[in-house]
């Protein structure tokens, strides 16, 4: 079985070492995230220089230097990339604006009302972030919205910083795995010609008991880390004013549930909330936009808030060149048919379907594009020993959305470490990529639902009833 990366647009590498020389790079890279990671410094400007180093050495490495140059400039320029960080803008603009206007002391404000404490509020991130994730379908979504608003106020409220982070990826992780109209969703079911509607509703069983084991944890934790007796009491009880800005992310959320583009809601949200909070006299004029003649700058809630996703947009221009090179290195299409030789049952399908999904996700870092290269073999090699189709696309999602959102390199979870940053203006730490991965209790009890699922083969035997 062989994976043509023309079809990508991008040619065929070879290298010195052969598939270790392939991996090199990305292991240097991985490696060097790992150490940026656990070192406590999680500003993702500090993967730019290890991403330029493993590009580095795949150039040595590489038998076509022009045809690795190739790569790296098709994969940096791809339609998705430029989408996700498009939209990464306008999140961190619209959160700047959220947070100029009060709507942060709005939230407190109302949990005050609503006698929510530390705990209660990480509780109930937890709980609106799985609704939104529910509702849009998108991950990415739900922490560009979710995350500017829930975190600073869940952080003023006493909330243990890391289980919020945490709380927040873990219900954007949970729209993906469940949500009708999640992109995940919608890849796996149809790569394996299943029905989306059996397929969504056969994943109850799946993500019932792992959102009620992830809930517990979140419970324990941020009792656990609770810090008493940190609290400002004055900027604790809140002021009210901001609380029209709530029309922001609802018309947000209104806008994808009626199936609009990412970059459409977003944008209009921004130019919603900048009338509106021009409107009610929460945002002055001069935030907007004003000259500094002094010093010959501009200055603009705009600004600031495009600087605040520079970082992570740079991270992923580099990473998806880096990335395009492993696809191209054929790899994928290497390990495909290795696993494709040694499955001989339905239970040995089953695990190399998840390992080979698994080695996927670790090489591309996208969950999309990683169900698309393992989409023949687990409908060819499944099919032959008897994988119902909507058990294929339920482990392929499984996997989906455990990786990403739990290891450091990924762009969820480094993305949920950048937007942790909105919290600085009211002297919150940041919280690494790392520790948004330990505590994303979603997706690691996924994991132990995957495991189990696959291991005692829950389900198999009633799937193979329901074939469709």
């Amino acid at each position: 079985m062989k994976l043509d990366s023309k079809k990508e647009g991008m040619l065929p590498l070879k290298f010195y070492g052969g598939v270790l020389g392939a991996l090199v790079p990305f292991l240097i890279f991985v490696a060097g995230v790992i150490y940026i990671a656990l070192s406590g410094a999680p500003d993702e400007r500090g993967f730019w220089p290890v991403l330029l180093f493993s590009i580095s050495v795949g150039l040595i490495l590489s038998k076509d230097r022009n045809g690795f140059s190739e790569t790296i400039i098709s994969g940096m320029s791809q339609k998705i990339v430029m989408i996700m960080i498009t939209a990464w803008i306008l999140a961190s603009i619209i959160g700047i604006l959220m947070t100029l206007t009060g709507f942060v002391e709005a939230l407190i404000w109302a949990s005050n009302l609503l006698s929510l404490n530390g705990i209660g509020f990480v509780i109930a991130t937890f709980i609106i972030c799985c609704i939104v994730s529910l509702s849009t379908g998108s991950s990415f979504a739900t922490i560009l919205i979710c995350s500017p608003l829930l975190y600073p106020t869940g952080g003023i409220l006493g909330s243990h910083l890391p289980t919020l982070a945490g709380a927040i990826i873990g219900g954007a992780a949970f729209g993906d795995f469940i949500a009708p109209i999640s992109d995940t969703t919608i890849a796996s079911a149809l790569s394996q010609k299943a029905k989306i509607g059996k397929t969504v509703k056969s994943r109850i069983k799946y993500v019932l008991p792992a959102t009620l084991l992830a809930l517990v944890c979140y419970i324990l934790s941020a009792y656990w880390f609770r810090t008493p007796g940190q609290i400002d009491q004055e900027v604790l009880s809140g002021d009210p004013k901001g609380l029209p800005m709530l029309l922001v992310p609802i018309f947000i959320i209104y806008l994808f549930l009626k199936g609009r583009h990412l970059l459409h809601g977003l944008l209009l949200g921004l130019l919603f909330g900048t009338v509106l909070g021009l409107c009610l006299g929460l945002l002055p004029w001069t935030q907007v936009i004003s000259l500094d003649l002094e010093n010959f700058a501009a200055k603009s809630f705009i600004i600031d808030g495009i600087n605040r996703a520079l970082g992570i947009s740079i991270f992923t221009i580099l990473l998806m060149g880096l990335v395009a090179t492993l696809k191209a290195s054929g790899l994928m299409g290497i390990l495909v048919d290795f696993a494709a030789e040694r499955t001989k049952t339905e239970k040995q399908a089953e695990g190399w379907i998840s390992v080979v999904m698994s080695m996927a996700v670790l090489l591309t870092t996208h969950s999309i594009v990683a169900i698309l290269m393992v989409t023949e073999f687990t409908k060819e090699t499944g099919g032959k020993l008897g994988v119902p189709k909507i058990r294929r696309a339920n482990l392929l999602s499984l996997i989906a959305c455990i990786f990403p959102f739990i290891l450091p390199y990924f762009i969820p979870v480094i993305l949920m470490s950048n937007m942790t940053n909105t919290g600085k203006e009211f002297g919150l730490p940041q919280i690494s990529p790392f520790q948004v991965g330990l505590f994303n209790f979603m997706s690691l009890a996924l994991l132990i639902v995957a495991i189990i699922t696959i291991i005692f083969g829950v389900g198999r035997r009633k799937k193979k009833m329901n074939n469709g």
